[in-house]
Formats: C-alpha cells, structure tokens, sequence
C-alpha cells in the first residue's frame, strides 16, 4: 500500500470511527424504551419517578462518554494529519482507553445482578472500537515506498 493509499484508509477509517461514536451516542436517545425496559426487569419495584430518574442518569452518563470519545477520535484525526510524532502512540492510548469503556459498560453487573447497560446498547457502544483497532493497526502499518 502506498504512502497516499495509506493515508487515505487511516482518515476514512478514523472518521467512520467518529460517525460510529455519533451514532452510539445518539441510539440510546432514539430507542430509549430499550433502556426503561432494561431498568424495570431489574428492579420492577421501581416507581415511574425511579425509573425516569435512572434512565435521565444513564442517558447523562452515556452523553458524556459519547462526547469524550468525539473529542478523542478529533484529536486522534488532527494528531495524524498533521503528522505529529506521537500520534502513533496516542491512537493505540485511545483505542485501549476507549475499548476498556466500552467493555465496562457491556459487562459490569449492577445490584440487581444483571448487567447495568442493556446488552443492546453496550455491543453499540463496542462498534467504534471495532474501528479503532483497524485503525491503531493502519496507523502503525509502514507504507510500502511509492
């Protein structure tokens, strides 16, 4: 792969990370039953107040990460583009940081000892991760001379 080939794989890459980070954010929004659904099988003695206050707080919660992961897969973009030494090592930062998220939210039990997220949600929450990995590995590819 040439260095111009290459270049172009990494930034459609990094971006379809962002538009997947967007998107993982967004969903919670879009199919919020999910999240209500998920919230009364644990604790079905919760009142409608209880169970539109935890919703209200995940959906927060889930804000915040999405915007922090935006910022990073921006920061990410600028830092490659503009050719700085430590994008490299920066990317692979991200990508473990942003894997390692991802995954406390899938797998983390929460006191009704089922898993705090919805499974829904957290394996849309995993996506971008899934592009990021192609992504740290395009990133740490040598391009092949022109």
């Amino acid at each position: 792969m040439t260095k111009t080939v290459q270049r172009r794989w990494v930034a459609v890459t990094l971006h379809a990370g962002l538009a997947l980070t967007v998107l993982a954010t967004i969903v919670p929004y879009v199919d919020r039953a999910v999240l209500v659904n998920h919230i009364r099988a644990g604790y079905p003695s919760y009142t409608q107040a209880e169970l539109d206050s935890a919703v209200s707080t995940y959906l927060v919660l889930l804000s915040i990460i999405g915007a922090l992961g935006v910022i990073a897969w921006l920061w990410t973009v600028w830092a490659v583009r503009t050719d700085k030494r430590w994008a490299r090592p920066a990317a692979t930062v991200m990508f473990v940081l942003g894997t390692s998220i991802g995954l406390i939210a899938l797998l983390t039990k929460d006191t009704s000892g089922a898993t705090g997220l919805p499974p829904t949600l957290g394996w849309i929450g995993l996506a971008p991760c899934l592009v990021g990995a192609v992504a740290v590995m395009l990133v740490w590819k040598r391009p092949q001379p022109e």
